[in-house]
């Protein structure tokens, strides 16, 4: 029987439309190591890939469920599809994916993203990549792009140094289920010296019902190399429980620049438990810029290893918390080396009784010196029935550090609005031009098209239920 679950109801345009389901192959519910025996053959994996999911799935067993954060005790694990196989393959052409799917992207504006500004895309329905591409000028100067299938057979010697060295399955219950069933995903290889000038950008689309996404993200910038890359997430809403548990490894060699930027906007109905894993050379920079709206109960903080010395991490979020919602965010940064410098600048709205929670984690290691980081978290609730809480962890161990943290949380001011009122401008409005002025820092960080999107999901959650 499938477990019911508490999906508000807000309207999400598009991003709501459902396909009628069709695949290829479906695994069974649950974990057994023959379902696991079962996907690795339906992929046709080498064998070290099958031995390593088998170990992940006898370490899943063993792990308990996290006691902080979020209330994950009426997630059913047991419940869940972890494999769809949608009924294509992978296509290079737009035009030799099956309509009804093409649709889907063309709905969301990959396809005219690409076109306009993009140097790449790759797009996963359910538990598969359906289609990929990459310009022909950046293959010629060495840039691999392809999706992670095709890597660990096509590019193993690239691969197995690498995959799940950062987050491996020992580091939660989530990571070992990520390693046992992990499906899709992208994978990218940047020579050295080569910048990328056009982002790349990966597509996520869960269209399955009661079914996991198990995507890997693997992205390697070689020395004074440097790229963008943009990563989307949607679902349409089900009553029934929807899982999310990706992984992205992210490794930045000497003097290199990588920026993540990620929009997820899950239906409610979605545990998102996502893991995403940095580390940073010498002169290495990373910059994370997050928007994360949707899903019933997310618990998501991006970590940067700063191993190097020079090594530098950027972390810029906003979160929106709304009815039926616990968005528990933030980000970890471990300074390991000297002269290493982080910022975080974090933001979280909260409105008609949902849940914000900014969890963060700032740790200088012991011999780093000249160490700077400058953290500040930034929290607005809309009406007096949502929530907002902020735990920042500073962890020094070194000498000769310059740490700053500000924080704050409040209301929308009554002041404000009434000003904005006897302006001629109507109290939703005020309030949502409000919204948008407090998130400016987030979508001036995005390229034109996503800022447009961050903007819409925003008005998508303000319409009819602020005030």
């Amino acid at each position: 029987m499938e477990k019911k679950t508490y999906v508000a109801d807000v309207d999400r345009g598009v991003y709501d439309i459902i396909n009628t389901e069709d695949h290829r192959f479906v695994s069974d519910k649950g974990l057994t190591e023959d379902i696991i025996r079962e996907i690795s053959r339906e992929k046709k994996e080498p064998e070290w890939m099958m031995n390593f999911r088998l170990e992940s799935l006898e370490i899943y067993k063993k792990k308990p469920l996290p006691t902080w954060g979020a209330d994950l005790s009426e997630l059913d694990v047991e419940n869940i599809v972890h494999y769809v196989r949608p009924n294509t393959d992978m296509q290079t052409s737009w035009d030799d994916v099956p309509e009804d799917i093409k649709n889907t992207f063309e709905r969301l504006g990959i396809p005219e993203a690409e076109r306009k500004s993009l140097a790449g895309v790759g797009a996963q329905y359910d538990s598969e990549v359906v289609y990929h591409s990459i310009r022909k000028e950046l293959v010629d100067l060495g840039v691999i792009y392809t999706d992670m299938d095709t890597a660990i057979k096509e590019y193993e010697h690239l691969i197995k140094p690498y995959f799940m060295k950062l987050i491996t399955n020992r580091d939660h219950k989530f990571s070992a289920l990520h390693g046992a069933v992990w499906s899709g995903g992208s994978f990218v290889y940047v020579p050295e010296g080569v910048e990328v000038e056009f982002p790349l950008q990966s597509y996520f689309r869960l269209n399955a019902k009661g079914a996991g996404q198990f995507e890997h993200t693997l992205i390697i910038v070689e020395k004074n190399a440097k790229l963008h890359f943009i990563e989307g997430c949607s679902a349409p809403k089900y009553s029934v429980q929807n899982l999310h548990a990706g992984a992205v490894e992210l490794f930045v060699k000497e003097g290199a620049t990588l920026r993540y930027s990620t929009i997820e906007n899950w239906s409610r109905n979605m545990y998102n438990l996502n893991t995403k894993r940095s580390v940073v050379e010498k002169n290495g920079k990373i910059e994370w810029v997050s928007g994360s709206f949707g899903s019933k109960v997310s618990m998501l903080y991006p970590m940067s290893i700063l191993k190097g010395e020079g090594a530098s991490s950027e972390f810029t979020g906003i979160t929106f918390a709304s009815k039926g919602q616990y968005l528990d965010t933030g980000t970890k940064v471990v300074h390991a080396a000297s002269n290493t410098s982080s910022v975080i600048n974090s933001k979280s709205i909260s409105k008609d009784g949902g849940h914000a929670f900014y969890r963060g984690l700032l740790k200088v290691a012991k011999g780093a010196k000249n160490v700077k980081s400058m953290v500040n978290c930034e929290s607005l609730m809309l009406d007096n029935r949502s929530k907002s809480d902020t735990v920042p962890i500073i962890d020094i161990q070194g000498d000769l550090v310059d740490i700053g943290h500000e924080a704050k949380i409040g209301r929308i001011s009554d002041e404000t609005i009434f000003y904005l009122m006897s302006r001629g401008i109507s109290e939703a409005e005020a309030k949502a031009m409000i919204v948008r002025g407090f998130v400016e820092p987030i979508t001036k960080e995005l390229p034109l098209e996503y800022a447009v999107e961050l903007n819409q999901l925003i008005n998508l959650e303000l319409e009819g239920t602020i005030g």
